[in-house]
């Protein structure tokens, strides 16, 4: 079921490997497409306001040759002066006289039928009025612009505010500041732009740009499907990115779940081949330097030769649950190796570490009680240490090491103050031992920030009437430090490192306080 699990995990994650780096690299190809197309209508749109100006420019210039009139209004002269003026000037279709609000004459000779001319919708800062929708006979009823200055008024075709060349597929809209449209082209949605100029979105997902220089607003909008060559050309940079991306990913998800697969099908197999061994770290009386005990340390050799470190396989081993029979090869080694020594020498102890399951559960202590039996080891020989990840459930945990001390074994708590229940758990569990962790003891004599924990963590063990085990002793001045300060034991390779079983028998018998003469 294991196995399963983590081949369907290892599925899943290599799937989403793959779909998040070729999505994110379509969705960055998509936004600098649609970036690089809006910023091509803002171009656009630029120039567009360009040519609109030009053209405001020019028929203002053509209106201002009248002011003052020069000649009698609508006589011979100021009609040819404004047909001139209108056959020279490319912006302009028409230019009228008018008087007390009737036109008079235009480029095209006297007014034979009343035109009333109306107020202009707007005037614009340099005092020309402009009318947005004016349909004279001249043009055939079509929709003219109106520029008014003084007592004359141009008549200017719409496209000529957008006389720009794009494609068909753009449509673009010019207008006053205001909101007055000017001109159009390609027949734009005249609510999208309206949207737009009001500050708005527009709609169905089309790509826009609006843009606003001096009075004027140009707004451009496209379809989406102008993307297209863009979106290629961005994809053809970016999906290669995606691809290796996906492919460093999956790869690496090959890898690791390999490798999780392959460490826990070993870590099964040597527990069938009990590859599984013991090494021991002695235990020191700190005012005497005699070896006491010994922790014992889980050791694991492949066939190969080759040495597994315990820091690589024992999460692996918790999280697997074969934590379980290796903490039993570890106390069915302990036994094998060391009892002819522990029962020669009542005084010597071995420290086995428990994982958190066999803390909640007690189970181990049946597993040590049938594995003592016959044997002529005292259950007061075992020593079981625990780390405050055996600590979560309080409850349970308590009554497993009140079980314990009920035996006969003594118990400690390991690793102190790495964790953040340490305190609270010295004062509610049932402890007979503390062991210093050796990143407080590496801390002696030196000037770190947590050096003055120690002498702390000394008094606090001492207050609480438990015996303490310092872990970790290098140098012979950290040594000093402890012993002076009364802490009974410590461990470290100062000593010894951790050996095998027969190293450390002969390590103990040199250590053994000789008999007395």
């Amino acid at each position: 079921m294991r196995r399963k699990r983590i081949l369907i995990t290892s599925v899943l994650a290599a799937l989403v490997g793959v779909a998040v780096p070729l999505a994110v690299a379509y969705q960055l190809s998509l936004a600098r497409a649609v970036q690089g197309e809006e910023a091509r209508l803002r171009v656009l749109a630029n120039y567009a306001l360009e040519r609109a100006q030009r053209t405001l420019d020019s028929a203002g210039a053509a209106l201002r040759r009248f002011e003052p009139l020069a000649v009698t209004p609508c006589s011979a002269a100021h009609i040819e002066a404004l047909r001139q003026t209108t056959i020279t000037t490319r912006s302009v279709d028409d230019i009228g006289y008018v008087e007390q609000g009737m036109l008079k004459c235009s480029a095209s000779g006297m007014q034979a039928t009343p035109v009333k001319i109306t107020p202009a919708d707007f005037v614009l800062d340099n005092g020309i009025g402009v009318d947005f929708d004016l349909r004279p006979a001249v043009s055939g009823g079509e929709r003219m612009v109106g520029l008014a200055l003084g007592r004359h008024k141009a008549l200017v075709a719409p496209v000529r505010f957008a006389d720009v060349i794009v494609e068909q597929n753009i449509q673009m809209a010019v207008a006053l500041a205001h909101g007055g449209v000017l001109g159009v082209l390609h027949q734009p949605d005249m609510a999208v732009v309206a949207s737009l100029l009001a500050g708005g979105q527009a709609r169905d997902g089309k790509l826009h740009a609006v843009v606003a220089r001096g009075g004027l607003i140009a707004v451009m909008t496209a379809p989406r499907g102008t993307l297209e060559a863009r979106l290629r050309s961005e994809l053809a940079v970016l999906l290669p990115v995606g691809l290796l991306m996906a492919a460093f990913i999956v790869g690496l998800v090959v890898w690791l779940s390999r490798r999780r697969l392959s460490l826990l099908g070993e870590l099964t197999i040597a527990l069938e081949r009990r590859e599984f061994f013991v090494h021991y770290q002695p235990i020191i009386a700190l005012d005497t330097g005699v070896c006491v005990g010994a922790e014992a340390l889980i050791r694991w050799q492949r066939p190969d030769g080759s040495m597994i470190r315990p820091d690589l396989f024992i999460p692996v081993a918790e999280e697997s649950g074969l934590i379980l029979p290796i903490t039993d090869e570890v106390i069915a080694c302990v036994i094998a190796d060391l009892k002819d020594a522990l029962v020669a020498d009542r005084a010597l102890h071995v420290a086995i570490n428990l994982c958190a399951s066999d803390i909640e559960t007690g189970r181990v202590l049946d597993v040590l009680e049938r594995a003592l039996a016959g044997t002529g080891i005292e259950a007061q020989q075992i020593w079981l240490e625990a780390t405050e990840r055996g600590f979560i459930n309080a409850n349970a945990a308590r009554a497993t090491l009140e079980k314990a001390r009920a035996r006969g074994h003594a118990v400690a708590i390991d690793d102190f103050g790495t964790g953040y229940s340490s305190l609270a758990s010295l004062q509610s569990l049932p402890l007979d031992a503390l062991k210093i962790d050796k990143a407080f003891v590496d801390t002696i004599a030196t000037d770190a920030a947590t050096s003055s924990v120690t002498p702390h963590i000394i008094a606090m063990a001492r207050g609480l009437k438990l015996l303490i085990v310092a872990e970790g002793i290098e140098t012979q001045e950290q040594a000093d430090y402890l012993a002076a300060r009364q802490v009974e034991f410590g461990q470290g390779w100062l000593y010894a490192r951790a050996l095998p079983a027969a190293d450390f028998l002969a390590f103990y018998e040199a250590r053994r306080p000789k008999p007395s003469p």
